[in-house]
């Protein structure tokens, strides 16, 4: 791979940029949907913030989902213990709820009412956030960790990539046992392979990427 220095807010201008192309799907009045993936330790929620703003400052609506908010409840995420990999890489997130309330949605033809998130991991109860009307021509912005697996239908994806050392040094000591997850992710999905741009992040303060590549 060949690594362009880039700050995160330049980033996020090239992103909107292309997402802004008049060729691209928001023409049509269609929703544009983006996924940044990558590890807890890798912050998304950054860079799809920066993205956000930048789209606002191009008079495009956004909506920004945290895939941390689809959580499945504790009785399930736990049903084989706290520490078990193969829960945490097939079972912790509800996937059927993020395809029924936020991709659903923005399919062509949806209604474009998004649910933002379903359940608060916290207090172990469902949030009861109301629905956003996301209009059309905006763009769903998602983020978390293992999106690359599932067949999301995202227009633009992005992974942020951290060394195997980095994700140990940055990853709080309660999570370490998630990093034969994200090893197992490497290898399965390749989401390096697989995304439209990868950014490289061992140290946050200077990103570097690969730009948005042609498929």
């Amino acid at each position: 791979m060949q690594w362009e220095a880039i700050t995160w807010q330049r980033m996020a201008e090239r992103l909107a940029g292309h997402l802004d192309n008049p060729d691209n799907a928001h023409e049509q009045g269609r929703w544009q949907r983006v996924g940044i993936d990558g590890a807890p330790a890798a912050d998304t929620g950054v860079l799809a913030g920066e993205l956000a703003e930048a789209l606002r400052r191009r008079g495009r609506p956004s909506l920004v989902v945290p895939a941390d908010g689809f959580l499945r409840p504790a009785s399930l995420r736990f049903e084989f213990g706290r520490q078990d990999v193969d829960s945490y890489l097939d079972g912790w997130y509800d996937t059927a709820a993020l395809w029924r309330e936020v991709f659903g949605p923005t399919d062509p033809g949806g209604t474009g009412r998004v649910l933002p998130d379903l359940w608060d991991p916290v207090t172990d109860r469902a949030t009861r956030s109301p629905y956003v009307e996301l209009p059309p021509g905006g763009v769903l912005l998602v983020h978390g960790p293992l999106l690359l697996g599932h067949w999301f239908p995202f227009d633009v994806s992005v992974h942020i990539r951290l060394s195997a050392g980095a994700l140990a040094r940055r990853t709080e000591e309660s999570a370490r046992w998630t990093l034969p997850a994200f090893a197992r992710y490497e290898a399965d999905t390749d989401p390096a392979s697989t995304a439209d741009a990868v950014v490289r992040a061992d140290d946050p303060r200077h990103p570097a990427w690969t730009g948005i590549r042609s498929r």
